[in-house]
């Protein structure tokens, strides 16, 4: 948001250049490190900090990652709105900072934390994000995720593929209520290792989500301080292609 002294409406200019402010938070999620160990080469980390959680109240990331994404998807020769989707989750442990509401056990992977549920286009760049306790089943959680999804990517989304997790119900829920047709991409029966088709780019997503180690594991008090972490690598990436010479 514009600070209000452009709009003459009091009060004194800002400090410190935006820009240092998003470098000091990619800083931060690449290399993991608390708020309070920021180098003294940028802002005081309560600054950095505070900005970080009103972008994120004010959905400031989100709308800066859906303006890299548009732009990349445009250099890739692409329409700017995805008209398909694929979406899958992760589970990742969670550190004492994380309250006891909000975190679970997935006995599946073994995990005590919080889960990440994400929606991706078919280039793997990262449409829409949900964070629950990690005991939050793949189709309950679903539903709320591809809520977010219609309403970032607007009504061009019609297919979205998903594994096995998601069958049941969901299917006609997301057809019914939404209009997404939900189609669901088996694992083969071969005991080899085998790449599926479409739902490999939301897995090489998650790997470079991961990649950051700020990612690696749950630190956040808040969920949607969670959900930004997760929108943070994704905006360093997408600014990285879209500053690679063609």
């Amino acid at each position: 948001p514009d600070p209000a002294w452009l709009a003459g409406r009091g009060g004194r200019r800002e400090k410190h250049c935006r820009r240092v402010i998003v470098d000091a938070i990619l800083y931060v999620v690449d290399n993991g490190i608390k708020w309070r160990a920021l180098p003294a080469d940028f802002p005081p980390w309560p600054t950095v900090y505070k900005r970080f959680a009103v972008w994120e109240k004010t959905g400031t990331s989100q709308r800066v990652l859906d303006a890299l994404r548009h732009r990349v998807r445009l250099q890739a020769g692409r329409v700017a709105a995805p008209s398909a989707a694929i979406i899958d989750s992760q589970s990742v442990r969670a550190a004492a900072t994380v309250g006891k509401a909000t975190r679970g056990y997935d006995a599946g992977k073994k995990v005590q934390g919080r889960k990440r549920h994400i929606a991706v286009d078919t280039l793997g760049l990262l449409v829409a994000v949900l964070v629950t306790p990690a005991s939050t089943q793949d189709r309950v959680a679903a539903r709320c995720l591809l809520r977010r999804l219609r309403a970032t990517a607007g009504e061009r989304v019609r297919l979205v593929w998903a594994d096995g997790g998601y069958t049941g119900a969901l299917l006609d829920w997301a057809r019914k209520t939404l209009g997404l047709v939900v189609e669901i991409v088996k694992r083969p029966d071969s005991p080899h290792f085998t790449v599926l088709p479409r739902r490999w780019a939301v897995e090489r997503t998650l790997a470079w989500i991961t990649g950051h180690r700020r990612c690696v594991r749950d630190y956040e008090r808040l969920r949607h301080h969670h959900e930004a972490m997760v929108r943070w690598p994704m905006i360093r990436i997408t600014v990285r292609r879209l500053a690679q010479p063609q």
